[in-house]
């Protein structure tokens, strides 16, 4: 019997690298989908294809090692069974099709996707039951140990717990999380690609990882108290340690601090259906990303300023990791075309790539399904 597991791409609303530093998020699954088809086989063997990377060599399941280098499609595959298989499920043999929308390094987790959906339809095949959440983390600790890439726990939680119309607030701490409705009225949810590719496994990423947690350990010292992460940290701590503080590690902390709070409120903006204070909080947190943060792109704060200056713009900001991608906009639905060419103008002017535009709605997160 074959098995298809359908895992959605994700945007991520506000909230961007503040899931590493135990904070708060705010992303949401979106119905751009990878789909993985699963024929359970006799045996520890493992063959998979994907549609725009053709076939990889077969694998056994009794010879995993993590990466050592640069990772390759497959090895997202791997690294989910190989934690699977160490945290007790004994997998099946298989044979994988996988075919995407989701656009590949552009900040919409297509590696969370093809996790997600290898461990549902994986565990599904190997006759197991386990609940969205514990795959959630699964699929982040087989990125983490065995792809190589530091990742927060965003990306999986919001793939594998998605909710249609509806955000997902994830304190990435305690890992509670609730649902924040969408009421966006006329208005919709406009992703585009600079065309601009990053990876996850740059060094920039992981160099941020670093300077976040070296700022930990100098603010604790600082101050005198055993911080555990930038998400302890208050902005009176910061003004206080900023004179001992490192300019570099100052912006890096402020940054976070105030996207910990942006996230919250912008939250209680859409429980209120305050749609202008959501925005502005999304504009706020660009604002971070670029100034603070440098990992913005001139790509992309050309989208985003291009997109507010539009009175039927209600928000923008990049999405993702940044160093490139996409950037999200809410936009009233009677603007969206006029937008569209306004970006596509200014790209031109500029001599860049033509932009990618996805028009997107909130969808649920990864769901199984046999097939005939």
């Amino acid at each position: 019997m074959k098995l298809k597991a359908r895992a959605p791409g994700r945007v991520n609303l506000i909230g961007e690298h503040t899931d590493y530093n135990q904070g708060f998020v705010l992303p949401a699954a979106i119905d751009l989908y990878l789909d993985l088809t699963c024929e359970p086989l006799i045996g520890r063997t493992i063959t998979a294809r994907a549609e725009k990377y053709g076939s990889s060599k077969p694998f056994s399941l009794d010879s995993l090692t993590p990466v050592n280098g640069r990772p390759a499609w497959i090895d997202y595959i791997k690294g989910v069974c190989w934690v699977l298989e160490k945290a007790g499920y004994r997998l099946t043999g298989a044979d994988l099709s996988i075919s995407s929308n989701i656009p590949v390094g552009s900040g919409l987790s297509s590696s969370a996707a093809l996790e997600l959906a290898t461990a549902r339809a994986m565990t599904e095949a190997s006759g197991y039951e386990i609940e969205p959440a514990e795959l959630a983390l699964l699929c982040q600790k087989a990125e983490n140990e065995f792809v190589g890439v530091q990742c927060g726990i965003m990306d999986q939680y919001a793939v594998a717990l998605g909710r249609k119309n509806q955000a997902l607030l994830l304190d990435c701490r305690s890992l509670d999380y609730s649902y924040i409705p969408l009421s966006l009225g006329e208005n919709r949810v406009l992703i585009v690609d600079s065309r601009v590719e990053r990876s996850l496994g740059a060094s920039a990423y992981n160099r941020r990882r670093e300077e976040c947690e070296e700022a930990v350990t100098r603010l604790s010292a600082i101050k005198n108290r055993a911080f555990q992460a930038l998400r302890d940290v208050t902005l009176e701590d910061l003004k206080e340690a900023r004179p001992y503080l490192p300019e570099l590690l100052y912006r890096r902390s402020r940054y976070v601090v105030e996207e910990n709070l942006r996230v919250q409120e912008a939250a209680e903006a859409l429980k209120r259906k305050d749609l202008f204070s959501f925005g502005y909080f999304m504009k706020r947190s660009h604002a971070g990303l670029r100034d603070l943060y440098e990992v913005s792109s001139p790509e992309l704060d050309l989208i985003v300023d291009t997109a507010i200056a539009n009175p039927g713009v209600i928000g923008a900001r990049m999405t993702g990791a940044g160093f490139g991608g996409c950037a999200v906009i809410i936009v009233d639905s009677d603007a969206v075309s006029l937008v569209k060419a306004q970006i596509k103008t200014a790209f031109a002017d500029c001599g860049l790539k033509k932009p990618l535009f996805y028009d997107v709605t909130v969808a649920n997160g990864v769901q199984i399904m046999t097939v005939a």
